[in-house]
Formats: C-alpha cells, structure tokens, sequence
C-alpha cells in the first residue's frame, strides 16, 4: 500500500507518536508512507524513519482553513496517488477530506479519533463542523471502547467504525536498568533512595491538571510519607505549578523535567505514576509507564478502566478528587506492593496493548478498505 499519514503538525502529543509509529512501523513492513502536516510548529519531533520512498511535507498553513495550502495538498494527491489516507483527529480530518474531493482521486480515506472531550465553546462549534466530514469517511478508529460510546452518543460516527487501542513498544518499554543504575539516575535528579518518587509524564497542559499533584505531594509529606514529584515534560502550566508548589513550601520537592524526546530514564526512576488529567481517550503515557512495570494512579476518564484493575495494576480515582488521589498513591508509598502492582501492570500491557498487536490490525483494517475500495471499482467498470 502507498498511504498517506495527516496531522495537524508533528508537534510533542500522543496523536502525534502514535501516527509517527504506524508510519515507522508499516514502512518496516515494506508498504510506502508519507507523512503529512499541516501547520510548521515550533517544537517538531524528528522520529521518522520512513522507507521505501516515503517522505515527509508540510502543508505551512498560515492559518486555521488556509486556501493555498489545501490546494497544495491537493496537488500533492493527484501527484503521489495513495492507496488510503489516514488522518489524525478531526482537523487533519477537514484538509485530507477536502484535498482528496479536490484532487478526483478515490481512495479511503480513515480518521483517527484521539480525544474524548470538547472543553470549549469553540471545540464545539467547530465538530457541528467536524460531523459532516466522519459521516462521509470510510472508516473512524477510536482508541478505547467508552471514548467510542461517548461520541456514538453525540452523532460522530463514520460508514465503518473500529476500536483498536493504543501500543506500546514492549521491547523498547522494559525496565530494563539495575539497582545501581536506578540510583545514579535518582541522585542525578535530586531524588535519594529513600524518597517516594511519584511521576507525570505528560506536557504541561491545562488539561492534564499537574497542580493537583503539586497538592497531593504536600498531602501526603503532611502524613509523612516522602513523596516527591517528578513532572517528565514542559508547557505553559510549568509558572503555575511551580507558584504552586512554592505556596505550599514544597518548591524542592517538584521537579520538572523539561521536553524529553526520551522519557524511559526518567519513569524508571520513579516508584509510581499518576495522572490527574480532565480528559483523555487512552493514554500512551499511560500505557509506556506500565510497560516499565510502575503501577499507574488515574484519574477515571477516557479508556482508563480499560487497562487498570484497580487494586491489581493501579488504581482509579475520581477526576479533581485530590483526597482519593492521596489515598491510592499513600498505599503504593508500600514498596512490596508497588513492586508486585508493577510486574502485573507489564503483564497487561505484554498481553493487551503491544505496539504490534496495535499495528497488525491497522494494517488488516487498511488492507481491507484498499480491497473493498478497488472491489467496487471493478464493479462499477463491469
């Protein structure tokens, strides 16, 4: 096949990576892909490795719908002639549905949907939009069951919709480092071996709400445990949660990573991660931190019941609920029982969520769109 990946810019976001790892991971199995963004960010990954005359463009769109820059994608179809495009979330969505209109090509055209809320009036206004262009693709892919069940409910839906969760790599995901190394990477962070090293790998965000955990810190140093944050990642809420944690006189006891292209050091010197967030479909960050074997706290949103047994792999908390946050993470202060939560937390991930089962059926859906697409051209010709 010869597909088209799309998405809004190559910027440091799970949709992002996960696109980046189809297209490494198809181009590895001898299919052409391209990759596609729209809009030239500052902060770009670079984690391409495509084979096979792939290549990467972008659009350099210089605002929201930018006319030139449809055009050139358009273009840029009619030139190259994928076996099937596949957007990345709703706005990649627009220009890929837009362009393949305008290019007269027919080729199947998937979105994936990586999100579950919609916080702002504008984020609403723009899926009354955004409807009309999954009603009219071939095919949706939602990344957990109750994210599909959320936007089934509110009319966004495609002729064919599938579920296939995230993956992670389960090689490269291994803890892999001794207790030494562990140590050497704590100190360099500032941590002892005796702190409770509680992790968020995740940017900066609103939405992920990082300052809750700035306040369960404090909670829990209040009841003696000695619980230190580490934020793997940067963002526009680093001031905040750093006025935060300096209100609460716990400024020494949370430390902020910055961007981490590499972000497997810096979990496997945790004891445990956490994420607080308002909203997410499924978390990556979630799933690699389990592929280390750390137990996860989450907040109860998005797909998060469908990879924590409670009590089994981590726990789940209700969102904004800083007390019940505490008490999950006080009882994985035990280090016997975060261990033993750990090992069973890789165990789920080695058998539900591996970046190979992931990309298996990505590849079976494609394959099959492709063939239904030129079975029905053949029988229009007939």
């Amino acid at each position: 096949m010869r597909v088209f990946f799309v998405a809004a810019s190559l910027t440091h976001g799970g949709a992002e990576r996960h696109s980046i790892t189809l297209m490494n991971r198809l181009a590895e199995r001898a299919h052409e892909c391209h990759a596609v963004y729209i809009k030239n960010e500052d902060t770009q990954l670079n984690r391409i490795r495509l084979r096979n005359g792939g290549a990467v463009r972008c659009l350099n769109a210089a605002r929201y719908f930018d006319a030139r820059a449809l055009a050139d994608f358009a273009a840029y179809i009619s030139r190259i002639r994928p076996s099937a495009i596949v957007a990345a979330n709703p706005y990649a969505l627009m220009y890929s549905a837009l362009a393949l209109r305008f290019s007269r090509l027919r080729a199947p055209l998937i979105v994936t949907y990586h999100s579950t809320r919609l916080l702002r009036a504008k984020e609403q206004l723009q899926m009354m939009i955004y409807r009309l262009f999954f009603w009219t693709s071939d095919c949706s892919v939602f990344v957990c069951e109750r994210q599909w069940r959320y936007w089934l409910r509110r009319g966004v839906f495609s002729r064919r919709n599938e579920v296939i969760y995230n993956g992670v790599d389960t090689e490269e995901f291994c803890d892999k480092w001794s207790p030494e190394e562990r140590r050497t990477l704590r100190s360099a962070l500032g941590f002892s071996d005796a702190d409770y090293v509680i992790g968020i790998s995740a940017v900066l965000r609103p939405e992920k709400n990082h300052v809750q955990m700035v306040d369960a810190v404090a909670i829990l140093r209040k009841l003696g445990i000695p619980a230190r944050a580490l934020m793997i990642g940067d963002g526009e809420m680093r001031a905040a949660i750093e006025a935060r944690a300096r209100e609460l006189n716990i400024e020494s006891d949370v430390v902020i990573t910055g961007l981490q292209r590499e972000v497997r050091p810096y979990i496997a010197a945790c004891d445990a991660m956490a994420l607080c967030s308002f909203t997410e479909a499924f978390s990556l960050a979630a799933i690699e931190a389990m592929a280390l074997s750390r137990p996860l706290v989450h907040a109860d949103v998005g797909g998060a019941a469908e990879m924590i047994v409670p009590g089994w792999n981590g726990f789940l908390f209700p969102v904004g609920d800083t007390r019940a946050l505490v008490d999950k993470l006080a009882i994985l202060a035990d280090r016997a029982v975060s261990r033993r939560m750990g090992n069973n937390a890789r165990d789920v991930v080695e058998r539900l969520f591996s970046e190979r089962t992931m990309v298996d059926r990505y590849e079976r859906l494609l394959l099959d769109l492709c063939r239904a697409r030129s079975g029905a051209r053949e029988a229009m010709a007939n």
